[in-house]
């Protein structure tokens, strides 16, 4: 097993490390040079370092599946990702111009319904929501911030253009892995850090901190903030214990925390109860509180939302901020942004069809075999079908869905994403990727410095999620313009 690009064999999508004359790109060649330049049995004894490293810090992520709940090490793959600081620092603002819009929105939908009555938003997408939650009506949370936390999933094309594939408003996850990487790759490649200046991530846990303390309704006292978990045997558990733990938060579950007849939320402690003021929640919506959504949720905090509607707590992200996080809704985000920004999109959306509409529905049943056709509100890469590579007993079924509900789908083309060198079985492979970063709003606007890189482990698969057999690399932010 050695690491070197001689042999490696491109396909037809855009490498983020190799051109396409199969020499590495000027970013990376400080990385691949450090690689091919290691022997054989330094490189199993690095990796062997690796799997140690993620078993001794207990970085796991479970699947579920019919024979139960399944913890895993996670899938990690130590050839990173490149990005250049010069693009990045476009992409940056095209995140931050995004989420800035999708907040101001979301407050839109709940209060004064401008989009909707001037006609750029039809009422029919918003009708047909089930994230827009009647509960929420009325309410402006502080700063005009209601997804606090956005995960937006960015992919090349073939050409090497950056574009958004989804919004993630409601509950992102996949932030404690990117740091996480980060440690596993110091850990182990420590000279890598001394031969590249990487921008760090490290002040995540502080930048969280900050735009969770800002919302606290107790602005002169040092804010209580809860990260409310919905247990151990949830996928992203790590992920909440983790984030806990860096922000020297409280760690909770629902039946942690009481709301009383003042409808003041408190935690239960063994010297008593402490008062709440911030919670980071990690619970749907339908689950935060059985007075108002599902009343057989033992997961949320009975009175919660009476709470938060008072202003005695704040919740991140806020219910309700799902109405955004529709791949219906995400097809309008250009119209949205030039409606409440007066700009045009910095970042482009993948072209998108909606089956809501007859003549774009039309277009997708005619071209299922090269369309990926998503339902609007599913996530994990569930319940869409990727048409050149379904069967055709699987398109008709998905025609029939969408004739039976075209609200609920939306297609695009299927793109091939770009592709980076990964080590499968000692040999280097292209592998198809995607980008997580994380954009944090309260009374400040910031954009982690990278992300959460998801990589497809299996040859040919575009599905980067980790519960369907994806992994992830390392991002490095570095001095560069390509």
């Amino acid at each position: 097993m050695k690491i070197s690009t001689t042999e490696y064999t491109a396909n037809k999508a855009y490498d983020e490390l190799i051109s396409k004359n199969l020499l590495p790109r000027d970013i990376a060649k400080p990385l691949l040079d450090y690689f091919a330049s290691m022997d054989e049995d330094e490189l199993a004894a690095r990796m062997q370092a690796v799997d140690s490293a993620i078993l001794a810090m207990g970085i796991t992520f479970t699947i579920y599946s019919d024979a139960g709940n399944i913890d895993r090490a996670w899938p990690f793959d130590i050839v990173p990702r490149i990005i250049s600081s010069k693009e990045w620092d476009s992409v940056q603002e095209g995140l931050k111009q995004r989420l800035t819009a999708m907040n101001m929105f979301i407050n839109d939908l709940y209060n004064d319904q401008n989009i909707v009555k001037d006609g750029v938003f039809p009422i029919e997408v918003l009708s047909g929501s089930k994230n827009f939650l009647k509960q929420c009506i009325g309410i402006t949370p502080p700063f005009g911030a209601w997804a606090h936390i956005c995960g937006t999933d960015l992919v090349r094309d073939d050409s090497g253009t950056m574009y958004v594939l989804e919004d993630n408003l409601r509950i992102p996850s996949g932030v404690s892995y990117m740091l996480e990487n980060r440690q596993i790759m110091k850990r182990v490649f420590p000279e890598l850090f001394k031969i590249t200046n990487i921008k760090p991530i490290d002040n995540y846990s502080a930048m969280l901190y900050n735009t969770l303390a800002a919302l606290s309704p107790r602005k002169n006292k040092s804010p209580v903030i809860v990260v409310l978990t919905p247990g151990i045997y949830n996928s992203a558990y790590f992920e909440h214990s983790y984030l806990a733990e860096q922000m020297s938060a409280n760690l909770a579950e629902g039946s942690d925390l009481v709301v009383d007849d003042k409808d003041i939320v408190y935690i239960k402690t063994i010297t008593g109860l402490v008062r709440v003021d911030v919670i980071y929640r990690r619970v749907d919506d339908e689950f935060i509180d059985p007075e108002v959504f599902n009343p057989e949720s033992v997961l949320g905090v009975k009175g919660l939302m009476r709470a938060w509607r008072k202003g005695n707590v704040a919740i991140a992200n806020a219910p309700g901020a799902g109405v955004a996080d529709d791949k219906v809704v995400y097809t309008y985000v250009p119209q949205i942004i030039k409606y409440y920004l007066d700009e045009e999109p910095i970042l482009q959306n993948v072209p998108s069809y909606l089956c809501m509409y007859e003549d774009q529905r039309e277009y997708v049943l005619n071209n299922l075999d090269k369309l990926v056709v998503k339902p609007a509100n599913e996530s994990g890469g569930y319940g869409m079908m990727i048409g050149p590579r379904a069967t055709k007993k699987e398109r008709e079924e998905f025609a029939e869905l969408i004739r039976n509900n075209p609200r609920n789908y939306m297609a695009q083309p299927t793109l091939n994403i770009s592709t980076s060198p990964t080590l499968i079985n000692g040999e280097l492979v292209p592998r198809h990727l995607d980008l997580r970063p994380f954009v944090l709003q309260s009374k400040e606007l910031q954009v982690t410095m990278g992300g959460l890189t998801r990589v497809a482990m299996r040859k040919g698969s575009l599905v980067v999620n980790s519960s369907q057999g994806g992994g992830s690399k390392d991002t490095w932010i570095v001095e560069g313009d390509h």
